[in-house]
């Protein structure tokens, strides 16, 4: 048989009879001679020695291997570099004014086609993987795919082709050019477009083969440029092409089939064709023609990853093996990213494709071909899948809208953010502007105000260089920040932008520089020609990794099929049956194991009679087949009878395989995402009360491990909407696995929910949640099996009953994904790899098909005032109404709010809460739905997010939410990006409202479309919706630009180089990292040698290199990189940035996304609290960047420098600052800027449960900001040792050191109050926006975050911000938590844990004797010397804090003249009484007084009587403690240091009468108050006092009273607590007044005292006010400083 050489180097073996009729221009003894001079030429070019058997069977035409020899280059060719001269000289050519001839004449010649590499025919490229039926049809002919898969075509021409006959290769022109190849040669994949289809539609084809036939040239495809494309537009109309290539096609179609069907080739070559082409390629690889070759790629691709090259030349070789591994791996692998739902609804799209090409060809390059074959196949499931074919038009329609003309959505340049702050006090703030002018060698430097327009700026700044303003466009004139490419926007003020907020902050120069929109580097706009570019969905996905790779295929399918059929030949021929038989069952094995190895019981039933046929005697063969007869394999090719049973058999073989491919097919493509068939009837949802029902037959594909360490599967079905249940689920019965080819477990299984049809929603979805019962016999030990004896989630999957409003019917295979990460003993769980479980269910096919249509809306209903509903009623409502979220709304509480909804539309942000408790939404509840939706009153947009949540699948309700979220800016939008992104997987379609928002909002931001890459990207890794992500993706790539698009696969290029350097540096260790770090950024820096490269973290930073020197690595676990980069801008500073490998990164992003946001909430109140915000970015699975802050240190350097002991002291931080802030002025500023910092800190880190804190994750700038790092723990997950919070005992960190540089020193000051009330008043905003942060987080919650998993994730932010409380209540709140973290010793110790170990054995005694719980240290007699006498003298009142009474004890030692007085308590004279009991047992020690009394303890008559009863103790007991040494006693009369703190011997001998009235001491101060009345309630809240003064100058213990005058009982007496030494106490308490009227109170009289007291002496009296109540509106609240005076007090 012939043999043809296609340029490809598939060798193409056709039938007798048109080889026959062929013309032979080049004999074969001709072709060898060519060949051999060709070889001489090279070799005495190159120096080189090829390769002879490589090209025995290849031939050239003699023009074109002269042409191409005459060439004085390499055959490697890398084309660059000429194709701007191919697209000059296309560019010179007026295709419209050509006449045919003149065409033709042109592709005639031979210097239109490239001069270095010679253009292939395209046709023997596309054959083995195209179908005949669609690409070859007659121009103008779309033909249909045909349903079956006809037997391998043979020697005899099929009737449909016809039997002309030609003399030169079909579609290819004499000068070897071919229409459907570009001469331009380019290493980018090649696009064709397809003849009588829009001009621009083309399929992607890689750009390396990893597969060649002996002696194939490597060659570089083409790229499809516009102008080209328009060539070869007008060439399918030339007589030469319709000649050649429409009359051609068939016989070229029957060529191509007969060289499948006879593989392997022959090794004589008797024909070859004129214009093939001489292949001398060295690299080529010689092709097995073997079902097992890709076995040998997968691991030549594992070797060739692991390989790297010293030399330059085999660094290209290495780039293509890899390059060549890799699209043999997006080729085998299954995946395809054009699927039409979500990767839980859907397969291996490109393998159940191919079941289109039913027995047509064989795929020998499994990397060029196959990817064209997968995007042909693509397109043609688009055509006739409604999803993505309403998608595409939707993405094409939405592209008009943003023209590439239109400046202001297409500027090219990325516009800096902008942020309205509200200044409250009114103040306009000035600030020092440079500007950077062309004309001026020095910057133009002025003053202006903060609020001023940038256009008036602009104006300022062109006053230096105009004279007159009336002859410039001052709009063509913009301000770009210095050292990045950002711009400011000319219609906001100067002060809105971040870029000066953030100047103003840091107190940096703020440079700016004047250029017009000519000059501005515009480098990322669209064009004319990305505007007029089809919108493919995977065209542009070939660079974007797939970071879930399915198993590798062993072969394509149609490889496969081909092997099948040949095999089927062999044994219908064979008389050897029984061996033939095994080897076509073995094929169908690799056919169900390459389609996800699923096994239909057709197939089994098949395998079955085949194998029983093969065993039949031969005398009852021919008695058989007369019964057996059977018509269906008319179109095999075998010349063997149809009555022969092993054909009958082999026969029904083949239509179980086809129907295997075509349910794959249909269950791949789209979740019943496919047209009605035609004729056949309708019937409405909302009529149909046939019951919900299905048949699950069976799991497929079930791993070994699977089967040795689970017992028995079974599933739960729940039929879910808006998030929860419509019924109770389901459970399937509980079986185990069998085993046919491969392992199964088998259920076939009726399933019946009890739920009508019309009953259910159209967003309903079936949730099927696949369990296994462990083994117990298993080889796992019996503690393991005890812990794991529950059933395990194996895996899940969701389908939605209705997609594009039909219901799903017929048979559907769905993949089951692993739910989480943990496996059971013998599993494999390696990362990146799935288990890959496919499940069978067959749903009911009626005569009909079920359609959801939607109704309208009902008529509007009345409006009610809330006003008019009974008071009882009216403070319900309010109540559920006033709660921040839905969360906690209790069934009654939606079942009266649901009653009452005709009451709310004056609450507007109530609307989610009254969705919510709907009662229902299938059809007939919908009505009244839609028309309460269409009435209320728009939300904002924030408020809106809400709606976009799970709870709410409702389409028309997303709608509407989408169109109420449309207001909010770009800057807006920018800050909530991640989470529209997650609100993606609620869709219930990809053409949604929510994804044409983003997709149009991106088109006009670069900095939207930046971020939205980087999110989408991200989300790639989900199990669940990965596909659905893909495929928004690849309609993002396709509209964005081209210029954008390869801007961002730089990016994504430049973060790949840095994670393999991480990756390298973290598995290096000791003095080899730096090594590694520095041979891996020389690799990075071959990157830039190249390419400028924005930043992912900022897309206004631009890179052109990286200063190596300055790269290092941090020594944590992660071993993070630190990476120095040069800013391309010469005006800008170096960028640092943080790599992180190893680490997660998308909670840090959430939580500084939320601080953030609480930060811009600040702001837009007036309240400054001078936050650092850095940039996070997660860039991959487990990887990303973040922003170093610049002149910042960590608490932990900064206290090591005082020493071991650093973080027990007081001054390391502020010393600190004033070593970089010097002068006073710079250390007050220093001061201050820690002080509003800190509080902010102290406020966010508590709302969002941060945790994991130590001295190592805060860090402070030089300029005084504190901020914190590092948010592994976060919504209260501490880390925790057994039961206990190893850290984070303390509300948030508060520390003394912090307190000193607050307080500035060690004593309280009013800047401590300062401190306080920024906190409360922080705390309060956010407070007031709870709602937002819970719609926020809980959008977050599918994202796989595991600490924010679930609504008690939710409940930790709720409960944080007591959404209940009044501000004073959250104000008393959080001034408690104030004083929690600053007495917390845990944190001192957190952060210096290894200090425990000294401060644990320090003072303590060396014996056994107890010690006295109130002294540290043990006291002797040698010490103090004998006790004569000892008497208990007298008692005193004390406050520590609360009112107790102290025993005053004198004692009277040998040698001492004076008598000592020491303190003590009733409680530590209870003490010694039971530790004496234990040290000496056999002493008759007198009774000690009852400790129990009956009324109150602490009062003046208790004492007087325990004093006596001390006394009397004290003496009965003096003969044995006279006698007795025992440490014990000394240690109880030793003076401690409380004891030397009394005011002397007369302040104790007082004799103890009636307590005196507090002395009058001098007064002075203020005291702060907030007085208001609510529910027939005053409350008085005591805030702050400030600059308190006393008579010796001592600090005083202040406390505050109260009563409510006139009092003659003093029944209205309040008091707070006491503060200890200060004059500045802060105090937050709220004093109460109950069942008060408002006309009560304003007849009294508020009277307010200060005292301070004292422990020895009486209270003495430091100032007071008398306020009359009825000057003070008490309907609002009233907050106020008053000045303290000697008023009289009670």
């Amino acid at each position: 048989m012939a043999q043809i050489s296609s340029s490809n180097g598939f060798k193409q073996c056709s039938s007798p009879p048109l080889a026959a009729s062929r013309s032979k221009d080049v004999d074969k003894e001709e072709a060898l001679q060519m060949e051999a001079e060709a070889l001489a030429k090279m070799q005495k070019e190159r120096g080189v020695t090829g390769n002879r058997q490589t090209f025995h069977s290849l031939s050239s035409t003699r023009q074109k291997a002269q042409t191409h020899n005459k060439q004085e280059h390499d055959l490697m060719v890398f084309p660059e570099s000429d194709a701007k001269g191919m697209e000059d000289k296309l560019s010179t050519i007026d295709i419209e004014k050509l006449t045919h001839a003149e065409l033709e004449k042109l592709l005639l010649d031979d210097s239109f086609e490239s001069s270095k590499v010679p253009a292939l025919p395209v046709t023997p490229i596309l054959s083995p993987s195209m179908s005949s039926q669609f690409y070859l049809a007659p121009a103008g002919q779309r033909r249909q795919w045909m349903p079956g898969i006809p037997a391998p075509v043979t020697c005899t021409l099929p009737h449909i082709y016809p039997s002309a006959s030609y003399a030169k290769q079909t579609g290819v022109f004499h000068n070897g050019f071919h229409p459907g190849m570009s001469p331009c040669h380019s290493r980018e994949p090649v696009y064709l477009g397809l003849p009588r289809q829009s001009q621009y539609i083309s399929y992607p084809l890689a750009a390396t083969t990893p597969f060649h036939p002996q002696g194939s040239l490597a060659i570089y495809p083409p790229v499809l440029t516009p102008a080209m494309a328009q060539v070869f537009d007008k060439i399918a109309s030339t007589s030469e092409f319709l000649k050649n290539g429409k009359s051609g096609t068939d016989l070229e179609m029957t060529a191509i089939n007969s060289a499948v069907s006879n593989l392997p080739a022959s090794e004589n070559c008797g024909d070859m064709s004129k214009f093939d082409w001489l292949d001398l390629d060295p690299l080529s690889k010689p092709k097995v023609d073997s079902v097992e070759t890709l076995n040998k790629a997968e691991n030549d691709g594992e070797k060739a990853s692991s390989m790297t090259a010293e030399d330059p030349w085999d660094a290209v070789l290495l780039e293509e093996k890899l390059l060549v591994t890799c699209h043999l791996e997006r080729k085998v692998n299954g995946k395809s990213s054009g699927a039409t739902v979500t990767r839980s609804q859907s397969l291996n799209v490109r393998t159940t494709q191919l079941a289109k090409f039913q027995g047509q060809t064989s795929q020998k390059d499994n990397g060029t071909t196959g990817k064209l074959t997968e995007n042909v196949l693509l397109q043609e499931i688009e055509g006739q899948n409604q999803e993505l074919s309403a998608f595409s038009q939707a993405v094409t329609k939405l592209r008009t809208k943003f023209p590439y003309a239109n400046r202001q959505t297409n500027p090219g340049f990325v516009l800096s953010p902008v942020m309205l702050q509200r200044n409250i006090n009114g103040e306009s703030a000035s600030i020092k502007v440079s500007i950077e002018i062309e004309e001026f060698q020095q910057p133009v430097t002025f003053t202006c105000d903060v609020s001023s327009s940038v256009e008036l700026i602009i104006m300022q700044a062109l006053c230096w260089v105009h004279d007159d303003l009336n002859e410039v466009d001052i709009g063509s004139y913009i301000l770009k920040v210095c050292g990045q490419e950002e711009v400011l926007q000319n219609k906001h003020c100067i002060g809105s932008h971040e870029y000066i907020q953030n100047c103003r902050k840091w107190d940096t120069e703020i440079k700016l520089q004047l250029l017009t929109h000519s000059v501005i580097c515009s480098d990322l706009a669209r064009t004319d020609n990305d505007d007029r570019t089809p919108i493919h969905l995977t065209k542009h996905l070939h660079k974007v990794e797939k970071p879930f790779r399915e198993p590798l295929i062993r072969s394509s399918i149609e490889e496969l099929f081909d092997v099948y059929h040949k095999q089927v030949n062999i044994a219908l021929k064979n008389e050897n049956q029984h061996k033939a038989v095994d080897h076509v069952i073995k094929t169908v094995r690799k056919i169900c194991s390459t389609l996800d190895c699923v096994e239909t019981p057709a197939i089994t039933e098949s395998v079955k009679k085949l194998r029983r046929a093969v065993n039949l005697p031969r005398t009852k063969n021919a008695e058989v087949s007369l019964k057996c007869g059977d018509d269906t394999s008319k179109s095999s090719s075998s010349s063997l009878q149809p009555e022969n049973p092993l054909k009958v058999s082999i026969d029904h073989l083949t239509r179980a395989v086809e129907a295997l491919l075509q349910l794959h097919m249909n269950s791949c493509s789209s979740s019943a995402a496919t047209s009605p068939e035609v004729g056949k009837s309708t019937k409405e949802a909302w009529t149909a009360t046939e019951h919900l029902q299905f048949t699950i037959f069976a799991a497929h594909g079930i791993s070994s491990g699977w089967v040795s360490n689970y017992e028995k599967y079974y599933l739960i079905c729940s039929l879910t909407h808006n998030g929860k249940d419509l019924f109770k689920p389901v459970q399937s019965k509980k079986v185990g696995t069998y085993k046919n080819f491969f392992y199964l477990i088998k259920w076939d299984e009726l399933i019946i929910f009890p739920i009508q049809i019309s009953q259910l929603p159209l967003e309903s979805v079936l949730c099927l949640t696949l369990f296994g019962i462990l083994n117990q016999s298993s080889g796992s030990s019996p503690d393991a099996n005890k812990q794991r004896k529950g059933p395990e989630i194996l895996g899940q999957v969701s389908l939605p009953l209705f997609d594009f409003r039909l219901l799903t019917c017929g048979t559907k295979l769905l993949q089951l994904w692993t739910s989480h990460p943990h496996h059971a003993s013998g599993m494999a769980s390696k990362k990146g790899n799935m288990e890959r479980i496919v499940l069978q269910v067959d749903f009911p096919s009626h005569a009909f098909d079920i359609e959801y249509k939607i109704p309208q809306a009902a008529k509007a209903a009345v409006h009610q005032s809330i006003e008019t509903l009974e008071k009882p009623l009216r403070q319900r409502l309010l109540a559920i109404l006033s709660k921040d979220n839905t969360i906690g709304l209790s069934k009654e509480d939606k079942e009266f709010l649901w009653e009452k909804r005709h009451y709310c539309h004056s609450h507007t942000n109530s609307l989610p809460k009254i969705l919510v408790s709907a009662p229902h939404w299938d059809w007939a509840s919908l009505p009244e739905i839609y028309s309460l939706l269409q009435q209320w009153p728009p939300l904002s947009p924030l408020a809106a997010l809400e709606l976009l949540d799970s709870k709410f699948a409702d389409q028309e309700v997303r709608n509407t939410a989408v169109n109420w979220i449309e207001t909010l800016s770009d800057d807006e939008l920018t800050d909530f990006l991640p989470q529209f992104v997650q609100a993606l997987k609620y869709e219930t379609y990809l053409d949604s409202a929510l994804v044409r928002f983003l997709l149009s909002r991106a088109l006009g931001s670069i900095r939207i479309a930046h971020y939205l890459y980087w999110l989408l990207k991200d989300t790639l890794y989900d199990t669940k919706f990965g596909v659905r992500y893909e495929q928004i993706l690849g309609a993002f790539l396709s509209v964005c630009g081209k210029r954008l698009r390869e801007e961002l696969e730089k990016q994504t290029r430049l973060v790949q180089l840095f994670g393999m350097v991480a990756e390298r540096v973290k598995q290096t260790s000791g003095s080899a990292r730096q090594a590694a770090l520095q041979n891996g950024m020389e690799r990075v820096q071959l990157f830039f040698l190249k390419n400028k490269c924005r930043l992912p973290l900022n897309p206004s930073l631009v890179a052109k290199e990286l200063n190596i020197k300055a790269c290092s690595f941090f020594s944590s676990n992660a071993v993070p990189l630190k990476v120095a980069l040069i800013n391309a801008d010469p005006l800008g500073e170096e960028i640092n940035v943080m790599f992180k490998v190893g680490e997660d990164l998308r909670q840090d992003m959430l939580a500084l996304q939320m601080i953030k946001i609480m930060d811009k909430i600040w702001l837009q109140e007036g309240l400054d609290l001078r936050m650092v915000i850095f940039k996070c970015l997660s860039t991959g699975k487990d990887r990303g960047m973040v922003e170093l802050v610049s002149a910042s240190d960590t608490l932990r350097k900064i206290q090591v420098e005082y020493g071991v002991t650093g973080s027990f002291k007081d001054k390391p931080l502020a010393e600190w600052l004033r070593k970089y802030n010097p002068t006073e002025e710079e250390y007050e500023k220093a001061s201050e800027n820690f002080i509003y910092s800190c509080a902010g800190c102290c406020v966010a880190t508590y709302v969002l449960g941060i945790c994991d804190r130590h001295n190592d994750n805060i860090m402070l700038r030089n300029t005084g900001h504190m901020f914190h790092i590092d948010f592994g723990k976060f919504l209260g997950h501490a880390q925790m040792f057994g039961s206990f919070k190893s850290r984070d005992r303390a509300p948030f960190v508060l520390t003394s050191d912090m307190a000193y540089v607050i307080n500035g020193g060690e004593k309280p000051t009013i800047r401590f109050q300062l401190f306080v009330d920024l906190c409360c008043q922080a705390y309060n905003l956010i407070r007031k926006h709870a709602s937002l942060f819970l719609n926020l987080l809980s959008l977050m919650l599918s994202s796989g975050l595991p600490e924010l998993s679930g609504v008690q994730d939710l409940k930790y932010v709720q409960d944080a911000l007591q959404p209940q409380t009044t501000d004073a209540e959250a104000t008393i709140f959080f001034t408690r938590l104030i004083e929690s973290s600053l007495g917390s010793v845990a944190t001192k110790f957190n952060f210096f844990i290894h200090n425990l170990a000294q401060l644990r054995f320090s003072g303590l005694p060396s014996n056994d004797e107890p010690i006295l719980s109130f002294s540290a240290k043990t006291y002797s007699l040698k010490q103090d010397g004998r006790i004569k006498q000892a008497s208990v003298f007298t008692y005193q009142k004390r406050y520590n804090p609360d009112k107790h009474y102290i025993y005053v004890v004198r004692v009277l030692r040998e040698g001492q003249v004076e008598p000592t007085f020491v303190f003590r308590t009733f409680d530590e004279f209870q003490e010694l009484h039971n530790k004496l009991g234990i040290l000496f047992p056999l002493w008759k020690l007198p009774g000690f007084p009852n400790k129990m009394v009956l009324g109150r303890t602490h009062i003046k008559d208790v004492a007087a009587k325990r004093k006596v009863e001390l006394n009397s103790y004290i003496q009965m007991s003096s003969n044995n403690l006279s006698k007795s040494d025992c440490d014990l006693v000394y240690t109880f009369f030793h003076p401690l240091l409380r004891d030397d703190k009394v005011d002397g011997i007369d302040g104790i001998a007082r004799p103890t009468g009636s307590p005196s009235s507090p002395t009058s001491g001098k007064v002075g101060g203020e005291v702060k108050l907030s007085i208001s009345y609510r529910n027939s309630t005053l409350f008085i809240m005591v805030m702050h006092i400030k600059d308190l003064v006393t008579e010796d100058g001592a600090d005083p213990n202040p406390y505050v009273k109260t009563y409510l005058l006139p009092d003659t009982h003093k029944t209205s007496k309040r008091k707070t607590k006491i503060s200890r030494k200060t004059r500045n106490p802060t105090f937050n308490e709220m004093l109460v007044y109950n069942g008060y009227s408002m006309e009560t109170l304003k007849q009294r009289e508020l009277q307010l005292s200060v005292l301070s007291a004292e422990s020895l002496r009486e209270n003495f009296f430091l100032g007071g006010i008398t306020l009359s109540l009825k000057d003070f509106n008490l309907s609002k609240e009233t907050v106020n400083w008053y000045r303290l005076t000697a008023v009289p007090y009670l």
